[in-house]
């Protein structure tokens, strides 16, 4: 199973919209936040998506109905816990994010907000932070995430657009 995770697209739907086109083979999609606008749009535009794309609010989704995290079942073995983290305090530690995640029985947390990509295993859960699709924090172009789950285990990677590519120039 391969997951594509996307955070923090900030307005940037050029960017939402290319990630998401050039991984339609997905079988998951996974926003984690600051970027409902674009999402909705997105989800106008490839309606094919509608029934594998989950979104979590973020701290910049201002009156959203959308959950603050999200509980996903993937295969026997694996679940996934998507949070934007502002509720985690992940700018400072990972400790109650992975906490939560095995609370609700997870082995994979997902989190955004720090516009940093991160992928580690902390306290017996994979942990990802795809970065920012638009506007990162820690010098590297934008990016976004790719998990692969498989009976063999799980993969974690962030991936970075190359700033020579069709993206263009990010505009924060």
């Amino acid at each position: 199973m391969r997951i594509l995770v996307i955070s923090d697209t900030h307005q940037n739907y050029r960017n939402l919209e290319t990630i998401i086109r050039r991984n339609l083979d997905a079988d998951l999609f996974v926003h984690l936040g600051d970027g409902e606008s674009e999402c909705e749009l997105l989800l106008r535009s490839i309606p094919e998506i509608t029934g594998r794309f989950h979104y979590v609010k973020g701290n910049c989704d201002f009156g959203s109905s959308y959950p603050i995290s999200k509980t996903i079942d993937l295969m026997p073995g694996h679940r996934l816990f998507a949070t934007h983290g502002h509720r985690y305090q992940v700018k400072y530690t990972l400790d109650w994010l992975t906490q939560a995640a095995r609370e609700e029985g997870c082995d994979i947390a997902l989190y955004g907000h720090t516009h940093q990509s991160r992928s580690a295993y902390e306290n017996g859960v994979y942990v990802l932070n795809p970065g920012s699709a638009s506007c990162p924090r820690d010098g590297n172009p934008p990016s976004f995430g790719l998990i692969d789950v498989s009976s063999a285990g799980v993969m974690t990677n962030v991936a970075f657009l190359s700033p020579t590519s069709d993206f263009g120039n990010v505009r924060i």
